[in-house]
């Protein structure tokens, strides 16, 4: 792919049950954004993310990611060019070892032994998991299993970081060090997060969904500082940004 956006056009998407989750979205990417996703419990996001590498497919619109259009015959491009982060790691990590966790999606591509093994230990060193490579994932704290994670996606190289609520369940000390280690992925970042100071750290510009609806897209501290829009999709302010009293002594 000569370059790596993603673009979503007038996505329409319907649950079996008939439930409407996404009306119309619609949005562009460029190569190399960070880009928060936000909105409140049931807003559409990761409903959207899954429509990023083919997970679901849309009831009516178009996602492009790079020069293609995610169809059923470019799903296997796409997926290697999208890295997706689920919300639990749980999901991700199901084989007997971290090692061999992290080495499953590399062995799918029919890479050499070697490779793998180089691109296993390059991702677990990223990540600061080499240690744990023997672990069990079962074993694994809850910051340590979302440091995996990350490292099985990063394995496989991606172009496209798609993380669906990554500092979720995480202590203050191991968020920071998430922070950190996104701050050094220098391709494009989406990340649909309820922790607005996070995504102030990491993201340039948001994306607010409010039922399924794009209702806000442009710089994230200007969207961040838009009371009536935050109150509207059942937003508040990053901590950073709300005013806090000196204290009297």
């Amino acid at each position: 792919m000569s370059h790596h956006i993603v673009e979503a056009m007038d996505l329409h998407y319907t649950y079996p049950d008939k439930t409407a989750a996404l009306s119309g979205v619609s949005f562009r990417i460029s190569h190399g954004e960070s880009v928060a996703l936000v909105g409140e419990n049931g807003a559409g996001k990761s409903t959207l993310l899954l429509h990023l590498n083919g997970y679901l497919r849309a009831t009516s619109g178009q996602v492009r990611i790079g020069d293609c259009l995610l169809t059923p015959q470019n799903l296997a491009i796409v997926r290697r060019t999208v890295g997706m982060v689920f919300q639990n790691p749980d999901d991700q990590l199901f084989m007997p070892t971290v090692f061999d966790d992290v080495a499953f999606g590399p062995l799918n591509l029919g890479l050499p032994k070697e490779e793998v093994e180089r691109k296993v230990v390059q991702a677990l060193e990223t990540v600061g998991m080499a240690h744990l490579a023997k672990r069990p994932p079962y074993k694994l704290s809850q910051g340590e299993k979302r440091s995996v994670a990350i490292a099985t996606v990063l394995a496989m190289s991606p172009d496209i970081l798609v993380m669906d609520e990554p500092t979720s369940s995480l202590d203050p000390r191991s968020r920071r060090r998430l922070i950190e280690l996104l701050k050094t992925f220098r391709h494009t970042k989406i990340i649909a997060t309820h922790d607005l100071d996070m995504a102030m750290d990491l993201c340039e510009r948001a994306i607010v969904l409010h039922q399924g609806k794009v209702t806000a897209d442009g710089p994230i501290a200007k969207l961040f500082q838009d009371e009536g829009l935050l109150s509207r999709s059942c937003l508040e302010k990053p901590l950073r940004m709300q005013y806090c009293p000196k204290a009297v002594s």
